[in-house]
């Protein structure tokens, strides 16, 4: 797995590539609480990721759960078809915010 930090708008977005697993998702998680430590809305772009396995959805979660805590905004964009074949099975893409694009997002308080 690698990634590439880009900021489009308010967002940092951390885009992953390749498979999101049990070698690879603590680089994922660092990245994410990095920048959820320095109050950035984070989205996480998983359109070139491969595989992703338990402990790379345990990434999400927890970025997602810090996000709120702090009152950030947190989601995925463009997931791809394997990485939303897991979320469906966790039911997950009823929790996580799930968006197609960036383009035309603001960030809004979360209560």
């Amino acid at each position: 797995m690698d990634y590439k930090i880009r900021t489009e708008g308010q967002y940092t977005v951390i885009a992953l590539r390749g498979d999101v697993d049990l070698h690879h998702s603590p680089k994922a998680r660092e990245q994410i609480l990095k920048y959820l430590g320095e109050q950035c809305h984070v989205m996480v772009d998983l359109a070139d990721v491969a595989y992703i396995d338990s402990s790379g959805i345990a990434s999400l979660i927890e970025g997602f759960q810090l996000a709120k805590q702090h009152k950030l905004q947190f989601g995925l964009v463009g997931v791809s078809e394997p990485a939303m074949q897991v979320l469906k099975l966790a039911r997950l893409d009823r929790v996580l915010p799930i968006h197609q694009t960036i383009s035309g997002m603001a960030p809004v308080s979360i209560r």
